[in-house]
């Protein structure tokens, strides 16, 4: 399990089209969407205007910082961008758009060290396959994503994501986040939703382990259960086939565990795991 890092963001740069758009957490983001200045453990960072001096400072720091690339993946709406603008900006988006390609960048201070990190959106649906693989190329991180609802964006992790990002970035490592935390128990939004597949929780009663287990196997129906570090026993199974580093259940809507995610990338790509070592095959002798 990996520790989550106290990291402060001092500044966002909406990226487009190779230029960029420098803001301070001060005033709004230019473009398509708008945000409000990031608080993260109760203070707002880098408020109000800046000195001339200080944008200098700023961008000599910028220079000098570890670059991080972090790139979402997953299967269309299960909620890659709204993670986004949750984290950058602390609003949920309410209208859902495709998104084609779009990212975004900020100076990250972790564990006393400046890193510049770099958030790239993909799109999910099949019409980007060969688009989206333009923009694995230096990743330094996965977070690869599906929805809490959603048996198919589950299943499709194995079959489709693990694939494509061993194929193009076969040494990148990838934290698992579950998305859509907030509607897992959601009773009238399954009701509405008929189609709706929760994936389990875990740490059940140990009483009624072996009854989960067997469920859990038949037909993914969840046990209503306590949630113990944002981990659930599917999502833990599906990170050890996979050979995620770590598995992360959020809500971008209520920011439950957002913060957490983009740390333990952070964390993952400042530590990057050891590649396992394949076992040598012991020689033979043959005698002539």
């Amino acid at each position: 399990m990996i520790e989550t890092t106290d990291a402060r963001i001092d500044r966002w740069t909406k990226t487009k089209g190779g230029g960029s758009d420098l803001i301070s957490l001060g005033y709004q983001m230019r473009g398509k969407r708008q945000t409000s200045p990031i608080k993260l453990n109760n203070q707002t960072q880098l408020n109000g205007p800046k000195s001339f001096a200080k944008v200098q400072e700023e961008f000599k720091a910028m220079s000098t910082a570890r670059f991080i690339k972090c790139v979402t993946v997953g299967d269309g709406a299960v909620g890659k961008t709204c993670m986004l603008i949750s984290y950058t900006s602390n609003t949920f988006p309410t209208d859902y758009v495709p998104t084609v390609f779009d990212n975004f960048s900020a100076n990250v201070t972790v564990d006393g060290s400046l890193v510049n990190l770099g958030l790239w959106d993909t799109a999910g649906q099949e019409d980007y396959n060969r688009l989206r693989p333009l923009s694995y190329r230096g990743a330094d991180v996965f977070l690869l994503c599906y929805s809490l609802i959603s048996k198919a964006s589950y299943e499709n992790i194995s079959k489709k994501w693990i694939p494509e990002l061993r194929h193009y970035a076969p040494n990148v490592p990838i934290v698992l986040v579950g998305t859509k935390l907030d509607l897992r128990d959601d009773k009238q939004f399954l009701i509405d939703h008929p189609g709706a597949t929760r994936i389990t929780t875990a740490q059940a009663c140990p009483h009624r382990i072996k009854q989960k287990m067997a469920i859990l196997k038949l037909n993914f129906l969840c046990i209503h259960s306590r949630f113990n570090n944002g981990c659930c026993e599917q999502g833990e199974e599906l990170k050890k086939m996979i050979g995620a580093v770590t598995y992360i259940e959020c809500s971008s809507k209520t920011q439950q565990n957002v913060k957490t995610v983009f740390d333990a990338a952070i964390k993952v790509a400042l530590r990057p795991p050891k590649p396992k070592k394949k076992p040598r095959k012991k020689r033979t002798c043959t005698f002539l």
